[in-house]
């Protein structure tokens, strides 16, 4: 797929097929979200691929009853195992990069003709629980894959660049 067919055709998916996801699709997923760049290139993102039935109901209850979640046949729950600096803007490197490497996953995960999305609506603390996950480590978003439903639409409507964009200085 080329890269802006799968940036225009990426969108939140809600909806899942029964369908498992291949393994090798996976692995390819996963390797562009270890490819992705990150601050000093430290790489302190880390994953934790859940398939088990059972987990990923528990994770749906600590997304906040969100089914969809255990309804996608794979979840990738992104971490990070950062020392919680800050870029010298002022933000958390972790969560930065961890976004970055999510978005790659996104991505990839349309060019294997997959869909995501991003939840960000979830207890760390219960998903640290179900999967026993250290104190130290940050749990940083849950990402469902799986085959979008026939019933999986995009919710479209966005912003015209001139709303988003200004040049030189701030005129928005």
């Amino acid at each position: 797929m080329e890269f802006y067919d799968a940036v225009r055709s990426r969108f939140s998916v809600r909806a899942f097929r029964d369908t498992a996801v291949e393994p090798e699709k996976i692995t390819r997923i996963l390797d562009a979200a270890r490819l992705a760049p990150s601050a000093k290139n430290m790489q302190e993102s880390r994953y934790v691929v859940v398939t088990d039935p059972r987990k990923r109901a528990q994770l749906a209850e600590a997304a906040y009853g969100q089914q969809f979640v255990a309804q996608a046949p794979v979840v990738i729950v992104c971490c990070s195992i950062s020392d919680r600096s800050t870029m010298k803007c002022g933000h958390p490197r972790y969560t930065i990069d961890a976004g970055i490497a999510i978005e790659h996953m996104a991505l990839a995960a349309v060019a294997e003709g997959l869909g995501s999305c991003w939840i960000g609506s979830f207890s760390p603390e219960k998903t640290r629980e179900i999967l026993g996950i250290p104190e130290e480590v940050e749990v940083v978003e849950l990402l469902p894959i799986g085959y979008p439903a026939a019933n999986a639409k995009p919710v479209r409507g966005r912003k015209d660049l001139d709303q988003l964009v200004c040049y030189e200085s701030w005129t928005l």
